[in-house]
């Protein structure tokens, strides 16, 4: 190391980092006057200084890219919102050396499907069996309620924990638009946040709105996405509709959609035949789907998520994710967590959940006598979806999901002399089979650190919970919930 090289202390990195505060976007013109009254409380956020060098240290590198390799021990160099270097020693004179040691350097993690206006209602049903049953605790009841206020605050709760959970890229499927400051206040949410962020608009399922969606995409657009470098971006959030996708390729926009069974597939068709199925499209969930639909999305370059907790949660398609699907069409889906209504905000739980689902699945038919059963997936494979297969499904591959010289820095560092980690036999599969979020010492979004020491960097959780109690307050009210710690089941809320 180089004398003039400044050295911090994990603490003191925490405390540097403290300055750069809260909410992305405070000083963007023509916020929701809830919004700018919330970045103003927690602070605005100074522009990331491009000059800058971060230099990480001595930790063990997973870097997801063959170009760049693993590292035992290696040293990754940020200048500005890039890598500018991945290798075993890096001397770098100037810049904030951020010790790495016993430490495991991983891409962010991509969420590719929440719905972030959900937050507030945490485990809220979290023994929900049907879809039924997450409709009447989300779009059917607290959904038709919601203020603008009510999105912000689910949305940020929603950011905030994903950084925290080590998720640094979410696709924010945001379908309850019910008017245009709606809207502004979801996109707002994520820009405060400091995540990284697709924000996919959908309109509403139920109850009174402004019928403004989706047209409102075009002034949405012109009002906060004029870069393609910004951390925030915008895609449509629609089922499979001639309308809505035209809509969406005349404004350059990609679309996410839900996906699921013969009855949505045979949508599916006809704009396969008009050309409306292509890579700017990604499917959620894709359980049940018939053999024809498979080999649509396996031609057109179309992108998909599989949901491991979800589909099992709420017993979509046949129970189980489509993991094994895709990889039997030759597919690398991305993973997602689609919401927490009954479960955490959490990606190490998708990626268990679906390595042992699939070996299960695949003993299962080997047991029954099934003959050339697939291989079993490994935990560098389930990695792969949660970080370089779901950049592509956010539209942003080759920019996030690797450690590689030229890619946005999104890293996950982890402790992994942590008392559960400890010792670290095989890197990945610390991560993959045994990390948590409470192992997640540092996030870094674009070159700027969002937690570090197991902090998330300039939160203010008291006026947080404010917040959000406020908003819990307002609706559980307007649909007249009486709160139940230890209920089995919600009650019919409509």
């Amino acid at each position: 190391m180089m004398a003039n090289e400044k050295t911090l202390s994990r603490r003191e990195s925490l405390l540097a980092g403290a300055a750069l505060a809260f909410a992305a976007a405070a000083g963007a013109p023509g916020r929701t006057a809830f919004a700018a009254e919330a970045g103003e409380r927690f602070g605005p956020q100074a522009p990331l200084n491009p000059g800058q060098r971060l230099l990480l240290k001595g930790g063990t590198i997973i870097s997801m890219d063959r170009r760049a390799g693993d590292l035992v021990r290696g040293d990754v160099l940020i200048e500005g919102t890039k890598i500018s270097s991945v290798a075993p020693n890096i001397e770098a004179a100037g810049a904030q050396v951020i010790d790495a040691a016993d430490m495991i350097l991983v891409p962010g993690l991509i969420d590719c499907h929440r719905h972030s206006w959900e937050g507030q209602l945490r485990r809220i049903n979290p023994n929900a069996p049907t879809l039924a049953d997450y409709s009447n605790a989300t779009h059917l009841s607290f959904a038709t309620h919601y203020r603008p206020q009510d999105m912000y605050v689910g949305g940020i709760i929603t950011a905030l924990g994903c950084i925290d959970a080590g998720i640094t890229c979410v696709i924010d499927n945001s379908h309850n638009a019910r008017s245009a400051a709606h809207s502004d206040a979801a996109v707002e949410a994520l820009a405060d946040s400091g995540i990284r962020a697709v924000h996919a608009s959908g309109a509403p399922q139920a109850g009174n709105w402004d019928h403004q969606w989706p047209q409102d995409l075009a002034r949405l657009q012109k009002k906060y996405f004029n870069s393609g470098d910004q951390l925030v971006t915008l895609r449509m959030f629609s089922p499979p509709d001639r309308g809505n996708w035209e809509f969406a390729r005349r404004l350059g926009l990609h679309i996410t959609t839900e996906f699921q069974g013969p009855q949505q597939a045979a949508l599916l068709d006809p704009l396969w035949g008009e050309k409306l199925v292509g890579p700017d499209n990604t499917f959620n969930h894709c359980g049940a789907l018939p053999e024809r639909t498979w080999q649509i999305l396996r031609q057109s370059g179309a992108n998909i998520d599989v949901c491991p907790r979800s589909d099992a949660q709420y017993a979509l398609g046949e129970g189980v994710s489509a993991y094994q699907h895709a990889l039997d069409h030759g597919m690398k889906p991305g993973f997602s967590v689609d919401n927490e209504t009954s479960y955490s905000s959490d990606m190490f739980a998708e990626m268990r959940t679906a390595f042992f689902l699939q070996r299960a699945m695949l003993q299962n038919r080997r047991f029954a006598g099934e003959q050339n059963v697939p291989k079993p997936v490994n935990v560098r494979d389930v990695l792969e979806c949660a970080t370089v297969n779901g950049a592509v499904c956010a539209g942003l591959a080759g920019k996030i999901g690797t450690i590689s010289p030229g890619a946005e820095a999104d890293i996950l560092m982890i402790r992994a002399d942590d008392i559960n980690l400890y010792p670290s036999n095989n890197a990945l599969g610390t991560v993959v089979q045994a990390a948590d979020r409470s192992n997640v010492d540092t996030v870094i979004i674009g070159g700027r650190i969002r937690k570090q020491g197991g902090r998330i960097i300039g939160l203010d959780m008291e006026k947080l919970k404010r917040q959000v109690d406020e908003s819990r307050r307002y609706l559980f009210a307007a649909v007249n919930y009486r709160e139940n710690l230890f209920a089995d089941q919600l009650p019919k809320l409509f």
